[in-house]
């Protein structure tokens, strides 16, 4: 399509347009349906494929039928009879010379028994399974051929389409028939926005051509590959959607480069004696990711820098270092964290570090109330208080600063885009805060670009020296007196130890051991040792008083819930028990496991799972037991769990996809890259109708 034939919106008057009550047939009612699982246009219902096909296109001889096989036979009707087992059912033996099949059906009417009497012919589509007396249908559809009729077969495979509560396959099929028929009359209808270049380039085929084919595949299409995604035309689809959201993104960042950000230039006054105080020297890998953010923010424009580091690869450091860039260029700086614990662990890690070099760190959740509340919000609207550290509280409308520069946002994916947004407005007159964002989620490296192409990429892939591997067993709750004993053996000889359960209260169907009932139990049994509780139900501070106490080695072994996950460090702890791992991700397992192995002595993770373990559950703990690198555990968790599961709910909407999948077309991602990259940089007009097309309203949420 030429540049010539966009309208002054930059798009066409086509079937993006054209709501589905234009097709013949789609009414109110039904429209209303449609609308419900997002499809509102023709463009929409040609872009929701069929997820199988049934083969209809031949007759198949009876006597090369096999179990699985779904087909159309056609034959003489030998036997009609109704037979009482268990289940009262109509029995058809149908027959056609080269073998014969029984025909069950157990819902049945005597108008439907008389018309399916002896000698008639019947032409039946359904699937072949072993019955009784030899093959048979359950339920088939089936037409009544007169003598002399031969009705035809279809001309290609019969698409399947995944459906809503109320629309029945033929309406599917009529619908995308019609919209076919009217994209084959007009194909500008629906422009082809990737170039003939582009197209050659990276061998895919014309955008019609690709639909043609996957709504009405021909009688000999691969429909293992169809079934897989992985057919040309589907990876067509696939390539322009991944290309928009790709393009999506790339334009947010284009955006921030012409946003305005304070320029935040180092003087030393702080962080010279903040290294000096800090105890150990930091990685190259902290080295370069610390130099990488300070280039960003000396720049003119908002820097948007997301830095992965496994389990105790020394991200806080980075924060606070950047943190103080910030403040000694004269701005605020606040630290947001999704839960209070993880917000409680960075207040205490930042005061320990800031606070000697006189820099009070205040601190901000939903709890904070009246004239408290009222003070806090006073001294950051006034400057007075110059780093916070807190929860989503941070984005509340009455939450006012005085210059802010930098927002440093820990597990960003556990966030929501409208919080997000919320917090970028918090910046003084025109000039937005710079972002760092922090995850101890490894993300595989394509998956990253791809998901976060806004953002630029740091990784620390170092850990400081002195981390021991956690060598890690799994094992069945039968051993529990076992695992008890070696409980016993490992705080005796004065190392601490960990027991994270994963409920407070019993629950029958999770059969999941309550932390209360772990406590009395070991109680019990190791009435030597001082033991600890924690679940996320205690008051913060009586949480906080246990954890110090935990820390300061007053507690020998400490009882929780899963909200350890980003506890207090205490390199004495050498042992992790962890029951019904297999309730968990394995990210979390991962963090979790991370609490051990922070000291030179040899720890060790204990998984006492409850049996049986499904096959999925065996993979997962068989990755725990083999691996401690954080990266290969996320790409196993990516291709176990998905992506959407890996990335958790970092902006809503944001990683929907019609067509693509992230798992599957990895492969095409490199290229998806280099394809988008081409056309912002020849066909820039081209950009924003194929954003459009693919993604909708949903771009003001990706452009958080």
């Amino acid at each position: 399509m030429s540049e010539e034939s966009l309208n002054k919106n930059g798009r066409t008057t086509g079937l993006d347009q054209m709501p589905v009550t234009a097709l013949k047939g789609v009414g109110s009612r039904n429209s209303e349906k449609l609308a419900k699982i997002g499809i509102r246009t023709v463009q929409d219902i040609l872009f929701h494929l069929p997820f199988r096909y049934q083969d209809r296109t031949r007759v198949v001889p009876i006597g090369s039928l096999r179990p699985g096989d779904s087909v159309v036979v056609e034959g003489e009707i030998e036997l009609a009879d109704i037979r009482f087992g268990r289940r009262r059912s109509l029995l058809v033996r149908l027959a056609d010379g080269s073998g014969a099949l029984t025909l069950r059906f157990f819902h049945f009417s005597a108008a439907q028994k008389s018309a399916l009497s002896r000698g008639s012919c019947l032409r039946c589509y359904g699937e072949v399974r072993p019955g009784p007396a030899g093959y048979e249908m359950v339920h088939p559809e089936y037409l009544r051929i007169t003598e002399g009729e031969s009705p035809q077969v279809e001309e290609s495979l019969t698409p399947v389409y995944p459906t809503t509560e109320g629309m029945h396959q033929l309406s599917w099929r009529a619908m995308a028939g019609r919209a076919l028929a009217l994209l084959q009359a007009d194909p500008a209808a629906l422009p082809e926005w990737l170039p003939d270049e582009l197209l050659r380039r990276f061998r895919l085929p014309d955008l019609t051509d690709a639909l043609g084919y996957l709504h009405r595949p021909p009688p000999d299409a691969p429909q293992q590959q169809l079934l897989a995604g992985s057919h040309p035309a589907q990876q067509r689809l696939a390539f322009e959607e991944l290309m928009a959201h790709q393009l999506s993104l790339r334009e947010t960042r284009l955006r921030q480069k012409h946003l305005d950000a304070p320029i935040l230039s180092a003087t030393a006054e702080w962080t010279r004696p903040f290294l000096k105080r800090l105890g150990f020297s930091l990685t190259d890998a902290q080295r370069r990711v610390l130099q990488e953010i300070a280039r960003d923010l000396q720049q003119p424009h908002p820097m948007m820098r997301l830095v992965q580091g496994d389990v105790g690869s020394g991200k806080t450091v980075v924060a606070a270092l950047a943190a103080l860039q910030a403040l000694e260029a004269g701005h605020q700086v606040a630290l947001m964290a999704p839960t209070e614990l993880l917000a409680e662990q960075h207040l205490r890690v930042f005061q320990e570090w800031l606070e000697p070099l006189g820099l009070e760190v205040a601190w901000l959740t939903g709890r904070h109330k009246g004239k408290v509340r009222e003070q806090l919000l006073d001294d950051l609207r006034a400057g007075r208080v110059r780093i916070v550290v807190g929860t989503h509280a941070l984005f509340q409308a009455d939450v006012t600063f005085h210059a802010l520069g930098l927002v440093i946002i820990d597990e960003q994916h556990r966030f929501g885009v409208h919080q997000r947004m919320a917090l970028r407005e918090k910046g003084s007159g025109s000039a937005l805060p710079h972002q760092l964002i922090m995850t101890a989620t490894p993300i595989p490296r394509t998956l990253a670009m791809t998901a976060y192409a806004d953002l630029d990429l740091s990784i620390i892939d170092e850990l400081p020296p002195g981390r021991t591997p956690v060598a890690t067993v799994v094992i069945p709750d039968s051993r529990r007196a076992e695992v008890v004993e070696r409980v016993r053996s490992a705080c005796v000889a004065g190392r601490q130890t960990y027991w994270v359960c994963t409920l407070i209260e019993e629950s029958e169907a999770l059969q999941c051991q309550a932390a209360e009932d772990t406590v009395r139990m070991l109680q019990e049994v190791l009435p030597e040792l001082r033991i600890g509780l924690v679940h996320g139900r205690l008051k913060p501070l009586e949480k906080e008083t246990v954890m110090a106490a935990f820390k300061q080695a007053e507690l020998d072994l400490l009882v929780a819930t899963t909200v350890i996950e980003v506890g207090v460090d205490v390199p004495n702890a050498s042992l992790m028990i962890i029951e019904n791992p297999e309730r968990l991700g394995l990210a979390q397992l991962h963090q979790l496991r991370g609490r051990v192995g922070r000291g030179a002595v040899e720890s060790h993770c204990v998984l006492m799972y409850h049996p049986p373990l499904s096959q999925h559950a065996q993979q997962r703990l068989g990755v725990m037991r083999e691996t401690n690198d954080g990266f290969l555990i996320a790409r196993k968790d990516l291709e176990l769990r998905g992506p959407g599961e890996v990335l958790g709910t970092r902006q809503t909407g944001e990683m929907q996809f019609r067509i693509a999948d992230l798992l599957r077309d990895q492969p095409l991602l490199e290229e998806v890259q280099q394809a988008a990259q081409l056309l912002l940089e020849q066909y820039p007009e081209r950009v924003t109708p194929l954003v459009r097309r693919w993604i909708g309203d949903r771009q003001h949420y990706i452009n958080a």
